[in-house]
Parts: C-alpha cells; sequence; structure tokens
C-alpha cells in the first residue's frame, strides 16, 4: 500500500470492496490513473469477503444481463493480467420447484434468457439427480439448468482488480476512514480523514452498507438499508464430488452450493431482520453478526427436506453477515442528484458480486465521460425522491425487500410496508369509491375500482387478471361518457427567469420559443441522442414555464437541466409537485363536463390541442391544457392542491348525467396503448432515440443555437435505425404477456415487448414491442412470434408506429 496520504488526487473512491475496486481499475484501465481508494479498514473487508460469489447471468433487463457477462467474462481473464486466480467456476445454476405457479415463472424466465441469447433449458424431474444427487425429488414438477452461471471468490476477485488497477498507478489507503466530504460550489471538492485532506474533482462512494452514511456527509441521499443475510457451511458429505450446479429451491427461500466437500446453504427468508448501523462497532470489518439459529431454523427444515444429507451434516459454522438493500431491489449507481461529482455505487441487494465487474465499468465511464455510456435507468440514483430516503420508512421496507428476492411474485403484487405515506388529495376520495391503491415511488396511486366483496374474490396469478373486469368497466366509462383520472403524481417543475426560454431550448430536443398559451411535447437527450426524460412544457409568460413529467422522473429532470446551466443564466427552478394536483378529464363528454363547471359559457372544445388557459371550474381557477395521456378527447387540469378535492367533488356531481367515473392506471395503460402512446421506462429510456421511438417529429433540429444530443441524431439521421417501435397484438386468447416477452422470427430473437396491456376494444392482448430493422424490411412476410414461458404465440403487428 502507498504510503503517504497524497494532498490532492483527480478522483478519490472510498470503499475497498469488490465495487470500489473495480470502479479505480476500470478508470485506471480507461487511461485515469490519479486515483487514489480509501478503505476504513481492510481491502475487502465489510461485505464483500464473506459473500457467496453466485454469478448468475440472467437478469430482468438487456442491460443488467450484459453487466454481468461482463463481469464473467473480466473475471475470467484477471488471472491471466494480474496472476491472482479468481476462483471462476462456470458450474451452471439449477432451479427446482414443488408449485405450478413458480413453473410458470421459471418458463417465464427461460423465454426471457432465449431471447437474450442465453442458454437455458427445462429439465425433466428424472434427470434432476443427474444435476445434483442429493436433491429430493418426488414433491417436484419441474426445473431449469442455465449452463452459463457459476461462481467466484470473491475476496479473490476484489484483490485482483486491486493488483490490476495498482499496476496503472492507482493508490489504495487502508485503516483511512473519511470523516468529512467537503463541496466548493456546490461540487465535492474534497474527502477529510483522519490522516489527511485529499483535494479532488470526483467523489466516488462505494462504501457497501456504509454508503448512505457517507453520502450525507454531502447532503446527498442514498436510500439504502442492511439487514442480516444467513448461511452455513457444512463439512464434507458423502456424494459430493467435484462442483456441483448453484442449486436454487425458492419455494424453501433456499440456495446451496458445493463448498470443498461439504455445502453452503444460504436464504432470503420471507422475515428478514434489518440491521442498523447503531448496531455495529464503529471498527467492524472482518467481522460476523451473532448467529441466530432460532431465526434460521424453518430455513433449515426446508433445506433438510430439499437435501435429506443435511440432517446428519456437520455443520462447521453459521455466518451471518449485513448485506445493504435498495428500495426497488437494484442498485444504485451514478452522479448524484443532490452533488456534482460526488457519485455512488453501493446497495449491491446480494448481486454484488455478480455485478460489480460490469458495473464499475459503468461507473468509471460515466466519471470520465460526464454522462452513462449505456442504459442504466434501473440503477440510476436519481430514480429515488429525497422524500423516499427516511430512516424509519427504510427500516421498515428493506427486510421486505430482501424477502422478496425467493417470494413468488405475481403481476400486480404490491409492497405491504410503509403505506399511505405519499397521497393524492383525492386519496380519501377515491378509498371511498372502492379504489385498489398501487404503491410506485412512494405514491399511493389508485389502480383500479371495484366494490369490495368484488375485490375480495380477486387472486394473483399468471393468468388473466383478477381485475379484468372491473377495468373493462373503467374503460367503458372513458371511451362512451368521461373519465376523471388523478395525475396528481406527475412531476412538475416550475421554470422563471429572463433566459429560461433559452436555457430549456438548450436542453429540450422541441422548441419551446412559443407563444404563450402553448404545450410542447419534448424529450429530453443525452449527447448519444437517448431520451434522459420525456415531458410537457406549458408556456405561461414570456418568462415562466411549467414542466410536467412522470413521478419517477422530476428528480433526473431538475438535476439535468441544473447541469446544462451556464454561469450568469437567469433562471430559477423550483419543484412545485405538492402545490399543483392534475386532474385528467377524458372521453366524449369531456367537453361538456367541463362547460357544464363554468359560470358563464366557457366552449373549451374551441380550446385548441396542445394549447392551455386559465379558466374557473365551479368555484375554482385552474389551468386547462387540451391534451390527454389516454388518447381520448380531453383536459388535463391544473389545481392548488388545496382545492383539488372541491374540484373532484364538483366534477362528479356535474356528470351524474354524463357517465362520470374515476379510473384508474390500468384502464389509463390500455386506452393509451390502444392510441400507441409511449411510457417512460417501458418505450423511451437513454438508450432509446427518437428515431427508434418514432418521435423524430417532435425534434427542432433547425432551432437556433441546436440542443443537446443534436449531434448524435444528425449523425444517425441518414441511415435507418437498427430498430423500429411497433404496435401489435396477440390473436390467440390464452397469450398473456407481462412486457419483456421475446420476439423471435423463426429461431432467432428479433425484439422484445415493452408494454402490454388487454385492449378492450380488440378483445385481444394488445402493447408496444421493438424489433430489428430487418423485420421491417421483410413487412408482412415476417412472421413474428412471441415466446411466453416457453410456447410461442403468433403476433399481428403494424408499424412503424408514428403516434405519440
Amino acid at each position: 500500500m502507498s504510503a503517504e496520504l497524497p494532498s490532492q488526487s483527480r478522483i478519490v473512491v472510498i470503499g475497498g470492496g469488490i465495487l470500489g475496486s473495480s470502479t479505480a481499475y476500470h478508470l485506471a484501465k480507461n487511461g485515469c490513473t490519479d486515483v487514489v481508494v480509501l478503505e476504513r479498514a481492510k481491502l475487502t473487508s465489510g461485505t464483500t469477503w464473506h459473500a457467496a460469489g453466485l454469478v448468475r447471468r440472467l437478469r430482468s433487463s438487456a442491460t443488467l444481463t450484459s453487466i454481468i457477462n461482463y463481469s464473467i467474462e473480466l473475471y475470467k481473464g484477471l488471472e491471466t493480467e494480474t496472476g491472482q486466480d479468481t476462483g471462476w467456476r462456470a458450474t451452471g445454476s439449477l432451479g427446482v420447484t414443488t408449485s405450478a405457479e413458480r413453473l410458470v415463472q421459471l418458463r417465464r424466465q427461460v423465454s426471457l434468457a432465449h431471447g437474450f441469447g442465453l442458454d437455458a433449458e427445462l429439465v425433466p424431474v428424472d434427470r434432476v439427480n443427474d444435476y445434483w444427487p442429493l436433491v429430493r425429488t418426488d414433491d417436484l414438477i419441474g426445473a431449469v439448468f442455465s449452463p452459463g452461471d457459476g461462481r467466484v471468490n470473491p475476496s479473490d476477485t476484489a484483490l485482483a482488480l486491486v493488483k490490476g488497477a495498482r499496476a496503472r498507478g492507482v493508490r489504495f489507503f487502508e485503516d483511512t476512514p473519511v470523516t468529512a466530504i467537503e463541496k466548493r460550489h456546490g461540487r465535492a471538492a474534497a474527502v477529510v480523514t483522519p490522516a489527511g485532506r485529499i483535494g479532488c474533482e470526483t467523489v466516488v462512494i462505494c462504501a457497501g452498507l456504509w454508503s448512505r452514511e457517507l453520502a450525507q456527509l454531502a447532503g446527498v441521499n442514498a436510500p439504502l438499508y442492511a439487514c442480516e443475510h444467513f448461511y452455513i457451511l457444512t463439512r464434507p458429505i458423502a456424494g459430493i464430488n467435484g462442483h456441483l450446479p448453484t442449486l436454487s429451491a425458492q419455494d424453501g427461500y433456499l440456495y446451496a452450493r458445493d463448498d470443498v466437500g461439504g455445502l453452503l446453504v444460504g436464504c432470503f427468508e420471507p422475515d428478514a431482520k434489518p440491521l442498523p448501523l447503531s448496531r455495529l462497532p464503529r471498527d467492524f470489518a472482518f467481522d460476523l453478526l451473532n448467529e441466530d439459529w432460532d431465526h434460521f431454523e424453518p430455513m433449515l427444515a426446508n433445506a433438510i427436506h430439499r437435501i435429506p444429507a443435511l440432517e446428519t451434516a456437520e455443520v462447521r459454522m453459521m455466518l451471518n453477515g449485513p448485506e445493504s438493500f435498495t428500495l426497488d431491489n437494484h442498485f444504485m449507481l451514478g452522479e448524484s442528484a443532490e452533488v456534482p461529482g460526488l457519485f455512488l455505487g453501493c446497495g449491491m441487494n446480494s448481486v454484488g458480486i455478480a455485478s460489480s465487474g460490469g458495473a464499475g465499468r459503468a461507473l468509471a465511464e460515466w466519471i470520465l465521460e460526464g454522462e452513462a455510456t449505456m442504459d442504466l435507468l434501473e440503477v440510476d440514483v436519481r430514480r429515488f425522491a429525497p422524500q423516499q430516503n427516511v430512516l424509519r420508512a427504510l427500516h421498515a421496507r428493506i427486510p421486505e425487500v430482501l424477502g422478496n428476492h425467493y417470494q413468488l411474485l405475481f403481476p400486480g403484487v404490491q409492497p405491504r410496508t410503509v403505506r399511505g405515506v405519499r397521497r393524492s388529495p383525492l386519496h380519501e376520495a377515491h378509498a371511498r369509491a372502492g379504489a385498489r391503491f398501487g404503491n410506485r415511488n412512494g405514491w399511493e396511486r389508485a389502480e383500479v375500482f371495484a366494490p369490495a366483496a368484488e375485490q375480495e374474490r380477486w387472486k394473483l396469478g399468471f393468468d388473466r387478471a383478477p381485475w379484468h373486469e372491473a377495468v373493462g368497466r373503467e374503460h367503458a366509462a372513458a371511451t362512451t361518457g368521461v373519465a376523471l383520472l388523478d395525475q396528481s403524481p406527475y412531476g412538475k417543475i416550475l421554470v422563471t427567469g429572463a433566459d429560461a426560454e433559452r436555457c430549456l431550448n438548450r436542453v429540450l430536443a422541441n422548441d419551446v420559443a412559443v407563444d404563450p398559451g402553448a404545450v410542447v411535447y419534448s424529450a429530453m437527450l443525452n449527447r448519444r441522442g437517448g431520451f434522459e426524460s420525456d415531458l410537457t412544457v406549458q408556456r405561461w409568460d414570456d418568462e415562466t414555464f411549467m414542466i410536467i413529467t412522470g413521478s419517477a422522473q422530476t428528480t433526473r429532470d431538475l438535476t439535468w437541466i441544473r447541469s446544462h446551466l451556464e454561469p450568469g443564466d437567469r433562471v430559477a427552478l423550483v419543484d412545485v409537485t405538492s402545490a399543483w394536483a392534475l386532474l385528467g378529464v377524458a372521453g366524449p363528454n369531456a367537453s361538456a363536463l367541463l362547460d357544464a363547471l363554468c359560470f358563464e359559457a366557457a366552449d373549451l372544445s374551441g380550446l385548441a390541442p396542445y394549447r392551455h388557459r386559465e379558466a374557473e371550474i365551479g368555484y375554482t381557477r385552474v389551468r386547462v391544457a387540451r391534451q390527454s395521456y389516454t388518447g381520448l378527447p380531453g383536459f388535463e387540469l391544473l389545481v392548488p392542491t388545496d382545492m383539488a378535492a372541491g374540484v373532484h367533488e364538483g366534477l362528479h356531481e356535474a356528470g351524474a348525467a354524463l357517465n362520470v367515473a374515476d379510473i384508474g392506471t390500468l384502464a389509463v395503460n390500455s386506452l393509451r396503448l390502444e392510441r400507441g402512446f409511449r411510457s417512460w421506462g417501458h418505450e423511451l429510456s437513454p438508450g432509446v432515440t427518437p428515431f427508434e421511438a418514432g418521435l423524430a417529429r417532435f425534434v427542432a433540429f433547425d432551432k437556433p443555437g441546436g440542443f443537446v444530443g443534436r449531434d448524435a441524431l444528425v449523425r444517425r439521421r441518414v441511415e435507418p435505425p437498427a430498430r423500429r417501435l411497433v404496435r401489435f397484438t396477440l390473436p390467440d386468447p390464452e397469450a398473456i404477456p407481462l412486457g419483456g416477452e421475446p420476439l423471435f422470427l423463426d429461431t432467432r430473437p428479433v425484439g422484445q415487448i415493452t408494454s402490454t396491456a388487454f385492449g378492450y376494444r380488440a378483445q385481444r392482448c394488445i402493447g408496444l414491442a421493438y424489433v430489428s430493422a430487418d423485420v421491417l424490411q421483410a413487412g408482412a412476410s415476417a412472421a413474428l412470434e412471441a415466446e411466453i414461458a416457453c410456447t410461442r404465440f403468433a403476433v399481428r403487428w403494424q408499424g412503424p408506429d408514428q403516434t405519440r
């Protein structure tokens, strides 16, 4: 280790575990060697050293899967590069189940793997013992084998990354805790340790379960929390010869692998134990938590049932170590929203060993390039709002997140804990009307409305949704009468100042140099031409604009716009989400309903599409915009929050003869897909361009001054995109996609479903999907099939789609 702490370094990485080491390694590999890594104790201490080392390739998205695929290739080659063996073994993994519903889930995962080009196969029960001789099979009904999975030795892998980084000039300092993070003009500028202060341009926090505490030193939100994580190690067991695949028996909440002739058996139990940092001594390093056999006993009973040889095996030790988890079971990566120059790589959710090779590369490239070089939407730190970083709420919710690792989670399942925290002003009215609420981004949102007796009969599963009929009623109300939808969780950002127009035009692809009263739909693009967000902008006057964006986009939009302001720009940005409710009024009777509430005749149907103005609705002055995410004739009303309940009541009273009804997010999803409207996080993400999404007509290529991402789009403009968005229907009523299913042309994967719902007009499942350009060239002769749970279904498609 380097002996003397420098006073200056370009980049300081905090944390010497596998992710911190990988980030430093990739920084140096990309040419940045002026890097210091500070470890509070010893390298690989904390969580890395006691991880089980399992590496499973398949994840929920192509990006996360590619991150692990890169990790595997990296770990394979590190011994040749550094002389340090990582212990990589391609053992494969075997998943087994006793549940018919779990088998459907496993079959869906096999199909997803096929779409990503991974090998995965269904295994007959009578062949399970060929892979795992010690497994009890008499109650199994199915199994899946994935040959590309494997394992590494976590500490050896981290040390190989350290050696590779040190060989390129990175300096590592052990026993050097960070006690303060300094800022200058709002940017990260230095770290302070007992051994001295290091000035720097960039700070990277990769400190595992201590990351939240460190981030708070700089006023940064990192909503993660630790839980206790258990596994046992046995002495050698007869019948274990060589390496076995990693066994996953999720019905019993178990995983197992061989270990020096014995077994390592761990669990993701449904009743996990949260771990406040206050319980850990400040010098906690290569330490373990207390054994808790009472807590582990139900999992041990499950393990003995599945692997009977465990009943007589001698347990060598129980390991109880801390691991950190996030609210949505995805790790956190990227530049913080609050402090430019401060990056996070933490909250690994028990996939830190598998992901850290690729995650370290992605984080290093983000630091050096100034923005992400790949589509990292699912793990971007800016997806969380500050309101979600509440210690009591994390203590209550995170154990549920750990338990969900092996729970059978059906479509539509909602979290049980920390509910009702962030409510719209219509929450109580919706509750009285029979709303079933979903929890998204901390908000309670009405998903569907139905009488309590009807909801009591609902049972979640992989077949047609239990609320199918209830959503159908809402769809009918919207298409024949008038629907009210609560969009209050949407983000609202007020932009004001003499330079507001110029600053917005710098970051928006469309042109907001429009007359007051106009509504502009636009993308915000990164330098690669991909969507950083999509939003609408209302121009109120010469110096005032209102941005309306998705509830998950507010923090990232604020951060993105601020990061592109220049010194001297006269502009202010304020998050006013909580100050305004947003009510949608949609359907053929929408205009009549609003006119009925105007004191003097005001034919709002005369308001042109994508225009807005103030109007008196009932007893309240609101801002009415003619637009609707349902694709139906409609309006959106910006209403002061304290008046929203009254406006909602007035709309119901006036709409009694117009077939007015509240509708939830599930009906809205069906309606927007019938029109082909895109959704952030599904059709739109940082890896998608307007050409691919069919939204190029909303790009003002020739506006004065250009915009972020224009150069990339101009380069792409001369050649057709490699993929395009299309609309589809599935004629077979047995085909029930959930989103993410692969599309095939013969045996070749050529696309993926992005969004889907039941189309009540078509009376079949509908949706949107990206398909490769060669499919579009083949046209109607391209007989696409969707693979759902290992079964192929014919797809009727049309496209590329050009509607918003």
